[in-house]
């Protein structure tokens, strides 16, 4: 499959993270606007298998095909730039600031909910015929996830902010070796497994994710989820993000840089006696 050494792929991670902080405002938007939505529509049909089925396995095992899409056609997701950019400010590339990187940020996020809320509606307006009938069980299942996965957390107050503090930490955690998966094959099918993996692991085990949220609590507040906006961000699409970037970066970013790029000082070989 062509695998690049991690040497060679975390210098690709160092040089993308730089490439998208110079990257215009134009096309920052509509990479991150065609992720979110591709995002999207891959957590509906995950979601659709789920029902359907009674498997929610299955539907985990299929969710990663919209990750491998986007990222083969060079779209952006803000979980993937929590961890790259900031390693291209450590590595003193020109013209890299912290504001630059902030800026990415910000539209990345933008863009991401724009294309997430888009599929939210789309998708509402078909299992409704024009929110005309009842979503059926899928809407069912989906406003029933929205609220959990607010409200439920809000019932235990602090520890319930942190569970999805350190759930958000654990989804970039794996989301972000997707990331870095792309980059250590130059074959498609070799950048498919190996993106495949890490995203599997993380929906199955129900870690939060904020661009997939982006869609799922918009989507299920339009199917008549018991909850609020305010509730959406509060309890969920804040410290998720906050649990993305830690995650992201500490686990994955900064572990690789470090010990693949700035590396420790080798220790000297020591004589052996006969």
């Amino acid at each position: 499959m062509a695998y690049l050494v991690p040497s060679e792929f975390v210098t690709k991670m160092v040089d993308a993270g730089e490439s998208k902080i110079h990257m215009s405002t134009r096309d920052t938007l509509i990479r991150a606007y065609m992720a979110g939505a591709i995002l999207a529509l891959a957590a509906v049909f995950a979601i659709t298998v789920a029902v359907q089925t009674g498997v929610f396995l299955i539907g985990a095992i299929l969710f990663p095909v919209g990750f491998c899409m986007l990222y083969l056609m060079g779209f952006d997701l803000l979980t993937g730039v929590f961890m790259l950019t900031p390693l291209a400010w450590l590595d003193r590339r020109p013209g890299v600031t912290v504001q630059g990187i902030l800026r990415n940020w910000g539209l990345v996020f933008l863009g991401n909910f724009a294309g997430a809320l888009t599929v939210a509606f789309m998708m509402s307006y078909i299992f409704t015929y024009g929110y005309n009938a009842d979503g059926g069980a899928i809407a069912e299942k989906v406003a029933g996830i929205g609220k959990a996965r607010t409200l439920g957390y809000a019932e235990y107050g602090m520890d319930g902010w942190i569970t999805i503090f350190i759930r958000g930490m654990l989804c970039n955690w794996m989301v972000s070796l997707g990331v870095v998966g792309a980059m250590i094959s130059t074959h498609v099918s070799g950048k498919v497994i190996a993106m495949w993996m890490p995203i599997m692991l993380f929906f199955f085990m129900g870690f939060e994710h904020s661009v997939v949220n982006m869609f799922l609590f918009p989507f299920s507040l339009i199917m008549g989820g018991d909850f609020s906006i305010m509730d959406y961000f509060i309890w969920n699409e804040i410290p998720t993000a906050l649990g993305n970037l830690v995650g992201g970066l500490a686990f994955t970013g900064l572990t690789l840089y470090t010990t693949h790029v700035r590396t420790g000082k080798k220790r000297a070989l020591q004589p052996v006696s006969v």
